[in-house]
C-alpha cells in the first residue's frame, strides 16, 4: 500500500499537527504490512501558488520552456502523480486564520486538475480520484468543529476531497490547543485515543 503523508504546519517540532500526523502514519504502518510511505513537507518544500506564470508554463511546449518554467511544470506534475499513486493519505491540517495553511491550499490547487482528478459531464461533476482512504489531522487553537468558524477548515477539506471522488475520510481532531497547558494536553490525549481506536478497528 502506498501512503502519502502530508504536513503543512510552519511550526516545525512545535507543531501539534505534525506530531499527530506522524502518529497516524506510524499506527498505519504498524497495522498493515508493506506500507510504502512518501512524505511531503509543504512548509519546507513549498509549492508555488497558481498564477498567470504557472498557467503559461503549463501551456508552453516543453522544448520552449525556460528553466523556471520547466521546474514549475515538473514539480506540479510530480505532485499530481504522487497524489494519484497513493492508496491512502494523511493530511496534517492546522487552522490558520479560520482556514487551512496557504501551503496546503497550494497543494490542493496542484491536485485538483480537470481531466485528471475530476471532470464535468452532461450529468454534472464527477470525481476521478476515488478509492483512496484519507485521514485528516485537524488542529486548532480554539474550538471550531461544527461551527461557522470551521467551515473553511475541516469542512472545506472534506468538500474538496469529495469533489475529487474521495469519500472514505476520517478526521482526527485536537482543538483548544491555545487554551492552556491542561486543555492542550487533554486535546492531544483525545486525538491519540482517536488514532488508537481508528487502527484497532482496522
Amino acid at each position: 500500500m502506498k501512503l502519502l503523508h502530508i504536513d503543512s504546519s510552519i511550526l516545525g517540532d512545535a507543531s501539534a499537527s505534525r506530531q499527530l500526523s506522524a502518529a497516524v502514519t506510524h499506527a498505519w504502518k504498524n497495522s498493515e504490512v508493506n506500507v510504502e510511505v512518501t512524505y511531503r513537507d509543504l512548509a519546507s518544500d513549498a509549492l508555488s501558488h497558481l498564477s498567470a506564470a504557472s498557467f503559461v508554463a503549463g501551456g508552453t511546449p516543453a522544448e520552449l520552456r525556460d528553466a523556471a518554467q520547466a521546474h514549475e511544470v515538473a514539480l506540479a506534475e510530480a505532485t499530481l502523480e504522487e497524489f494519484l499513486a497513493a492508496d491512502a493519505i494523511v493530511i496534517g491540517a492546522p487552522m490558520y486564520n479560520f482556514t487551512v495553511p496557504t501551503q496546503l491550499k497550494a497543494w490542493i490547487d496542484r491536485i485538483a486538475v480537470a481531466g485528471k482528478t475530476f471532470s464535468y459531464t452532461e450529468n454534472g461533476q464527477q470525481g476521478l480520484a476515488g478509492g483512496k482512504k484519507v485521514v485528516i489531522v485537524s488542529t486548532a487553537g480554539g474550538i471550531h468543529a461544527g461551527q461557522a468558524s470551521g467551515k473553511a477548515h475541516e469542512d472545506y477539506l472534506i468538500l474538496v476531497l469529495n469533489f475529487l471522488g474521495i469519500t472514505d475520510i476520517e478526521v482526527v481532531r485536537a482543538e483548544g490547543l491555545a487554551y492552556g497547558d491542561e486543555p492542550k494536553a487533554n486535546a492531544l490525549r483525545g486525538a491519540q485515543a482517536q488514532i488508537d481506536g481508528l487502527f484497532e478497528a482496522a
